[in-house]
């Protein structure tokens, strides 16, 4: 088949060559030149396991392009995936979601055959049924255009595996959608076919879905990490209570890791685009607990600044520290609303020096937040510091050897943002250990 994809960001580049390694032909569009170029070379602007080599195998074989030109790709395809950003409004909490209408208003007058959009990027419920009857006034004359909401399901770090081999995937069409199913499902087939669930329906509840899995999945993890806090409060050990959850088939263990709390680009706007949706639709009391759910989150930040200093003697004042990892997760070098480097800043502005190392997220670190020391390596952040801070749990940070850097640190302790380090194996070599939601672990010696 042959399909466009519009926008090239996370989403977009991954599905276009995701679709490609299918076997379908696929033109990935975007309104930047710059990012056009670089992807054509086979260059991605942002690091995602596997994703360059999907990229440039099928650029190669010729089933993958890019360009700017909207007439070109109007031509080319039969279905157009939408797949641009929906960022959080400017000082509101609601999605902005005026790339999804660019991409409709520029288009589809240009259409000369009957086509099928199918919408991935993430926005508020009603927004699909609106951009259809847009649709449908800009389409030109004897064109029949099917709106369809195909929501994305990508975990960043495992794009690719998400993209190729997903859980389910999920289709809303149109009421009177006669096309959208068959297009679909003839799209993935290579998907269907190892027994993929393909659910159909409204498109209502297809946009629905998204963010209600994004708002289960946050909920989770600000509940452990208010038992966290309980935990502290009590001095019990919140990394056994949440494996003694994860026994109940109803809980499971996933997403129970207490610690500095989710970031990224979904999460954090997700859940408030979604509470500031309920209110419009007049629902305002449904979703009045993900505002806890997003306080709890916050705060975990600050407490991570609190025991830091509380590592440190009890001030943070003139004290060096090593920061480890400054994306919101592991595999991935995204940086925006990350813990890890919201945390870094804090620390600086109450006087700490900060030395920060992440392998994959230091250029976006730095063009986020400049003024923070950037080190070459985990020996590098770590010369001379009062308090070693793991904030991503990056392989290689939680496999480091605590016995080996010793010798590079001023003091010998470590403070564990993400509970994934083993401690009595730290503490063995001398190390005092600070985590959240666990009592301190003193150093055995001798």
């Amino acid at each position: 088949m042959r399909c466009a994809v519009f926008g090239t960001g996370y989403l977009g580049a991954t599905h276009a060559a995701g679709m490609a390694e299918l076997g379908h032909e696929v033109i990935g569009v975007d309104i930047d030149p710059g990012k056009v170029a670089k992807l054509a070379a086979g260059e991605i602007p942002f690091y995602e396991p596997g994703l360059r080599d999907v990229l440039s195998r099928n650029i190669a074989a010729q089933r993958l392009q890019f360009t700017s030109d909207y007439g070109a790709a109007a031509g080319f395809a039969d279905v157009h995936f939408i797949g641009v950003g929906t960022p959080q409004k400017r000082g509101e909490h609601g999605a902005d979601v005026s790339q999804v209408y660019a991409v409709i208003d520029d288009l589809v007058p240009r259409l000369r055959r009957d086509a099928v959009i199918v919408g991935k990027s993430t926005v508020p419920v009603g927004t699909a049924a609106a951009i259809s009857a847009r649709a449908r006034e800009l389409a030109p004359q004897g064109i029949d255009v099917e709106v369809a909401w195909n929501p994305e399901f990508l975990r960043e770090g495992f794009a690719v595996q998400d993209t190729l081999a997903p859980d389910r995937i999920v289709l809303g069409v149109q009421p009177d959608s006669t096309r959208a199913e068959a297009v679909l499902r003839e799209l993935y087939a290579p998907i269907l076919a190892s027994g993929v669930p393909f659910l159909v329906t409204d498109l209502q509840t297809a946009e629905l879905v998204k963010v209600a899995a994004n708002a289960f999945l946050a909920t989770k993890i600000s509940f452990i990490n208010a038992i966290s806090e309980v935990c502290e409060a009590a001095d019990a050990d919140v990394t056994v209570l949440a494996d003694a959850l994860g026994h109940d088939p109803r809980i499971g263990r996933r997403f129970l890791n207490a610690g500095l709390g989710f970031g990224g680009g979904c999460l954090p706007k997700d859940i408030r685009a979604f509470m500031a949706r309920a209110g419009e639709l007049g629902a305002n009391h449904a979703l009045t607990f993900l505002r806890e759910v997003d306080s709890i989150n916050m705060r975990r930040r600050t407490r991570m600044v609190e025991l830091a200093a509380t590592a440190c003697g009890g001030s943070l004042l003139g004290a060096t520290i090593a920061v480890l990892g400054a994306a919101f997760k592991p595999e991935s070098d995204d940086v925006r609303d990350s813990p890890a480097l919201n945390v870094a800043g804090m620390l600086q502005l109450n006087g700490a020096t900060v030395n920060v190392y992440d392998p994959k997220a230091m250029d976006s670190s730095r063009r986020v937040f400049p003024t923070l020391n950037y080190a070459t390596s985990i020996d590098d952040a770590c010369d001379r510091a009062d308090a070693v801070l793991v904030l991503t749990e990056w392989r290689e940070f939680v496999e480091l050897d605590p016995t080996a850097l010793r010798g590079t640190v001023r003091a010998k302790v470590v403070v564990d943002g993400r509970n994934c380090l083993d401690r009595e194996r730290w503490s063995a070599a001398g190390w005092r250990v600070y985590a959240l939601g666990r009592s301190p672990s003193a150093p055995k010696l001798g």
